[in-house]
């Protein structure tokens, strides 16, 4: 999947849209909403164009009006009442289909206007949990199914970890209160999926923790230079898609020779690759989490 998806089935607009596939084909034929194109053997398809003017129709079926209403409403004024909505707070409870809209549309003005609109009515933290952390899982469903492309995903992900980057910022002008820990939060070689160790770290930041962020792709040897400002640091990492299942066992072992031959250290480790690891099984000052929340509970 090398480009942007210009074409879509009538499935991938359910799954973008959560609209069923039989209220689609109702909509455009008692309402003229939608003009599919059509393949040599007669199965609809639909055009960018198509699915962004169907994102725009569901956001306002969904914040009340009627389908009939909005056949009324000329095509080029649609978007100015997507926007009208966007900007009040009741945009919250829809605000996911708001920002997949965006995403499609590669909307950054509506991207920041909903999470405008969110935060004036809640925190970062319950934006993060109730709105960006679903809307990632939809994501992911979505590349199953083929439905959006890279680019996509990489606009939409980039403009979350700005806000986490912000909200962070803001905290870390305030002097750390807590002393017993030190955390660095690092990725190992060859991972790049960071949102979730970026939230993470906005957590630790938020209680009043000192941390230390490393980014992405960070080798094994670069870490034992923290070791000579702290003691007994608390490593954070992420395992998503490195180290392998099968290469688990060998980056403990090398995390242990190391950070841990003269003196303490610890590695917390969240992820995908982490549900394999089975915490009887782990040696001392190794945890693996199943959840974001599950570690949290421990610091």
């Amino acid at each position: 999947m090398n480009s942007v998806k210009k074409s879509f089935g009538i499935r991938d607009l359910e799954n973008l849209t959560g609209i069923k596939a039989h209220t689609i084909r109702i909509w455009e034929k008692r309402y003229n909403l939608l003009e599919p194109e059509r393949t040599a053997t007669n199965i609809r398809t639909y055009s960018l164009k198509s699915l962004q003017k169907l994102l725009n129709i569901t956001l306002l079926y969904n914040n009340g009006y009627k389908i009939s209403k909005i056949a009324e409403i000329p095509e080029g004024e649609i978007p100015v009442h997507v926007r009208e909505i966007v900007a009040q707070s009741t945009v919250k409870s829809h605000a996911i289909n708001a920002l997949k809209l965006a995403m499609i549309n590669f909307d950054q003005g509506l991207f920041q206007k909903t999470f405008a609109g969110l935060l004036s009515e809640r925190s970062f933290r319950e934006i993060f949990w109730d709105v960006f952390i679903p809307l990632l899982h939809e994501l992911g469903l979505l590349w199953q199914t083929d439905t959006i492309g890279p680019a996509h995903e990489h606009f939409i992900t980039h403009l979350i970890k700005q806000k986490i980057y912000t909200c962070t910022e803001k905290l870390q002008t305030i002097e750390p209160t807590k002393t017993d820990k030190v955390f660095v939060l690092y990725l190992p070689e060859n991972e790049i999926h960071e949102i979730g160790l970026l939230f993470v770290n906005y957590e630790l930041v938020l209680r009043g923790y000192r941390t230390i962020y490393l980014g992405q792709t960070i080798p094994l040897e670069n870490l034992p230079d923290l070791k000579n400002y702290y003691d007994e640091p608390y490593f954070i990492s992420y395992f998503t898609v490195s180290p392998t299942a099968d290469g688990l066992q060998s980056y403990l072992d090398d995390f242990r020779e190391h950070l841990m031959t003269d003196s303490p250290a610890h590695l917390w480790i969240l992820g995908r690759q982490a549900e394999q690891l089975l915490e009887k099984d782990l040696p001392e000052h190794f945890r693996a989490f199943n959840s974001i929340e599950h570690l949290l509970d421990e610091v």
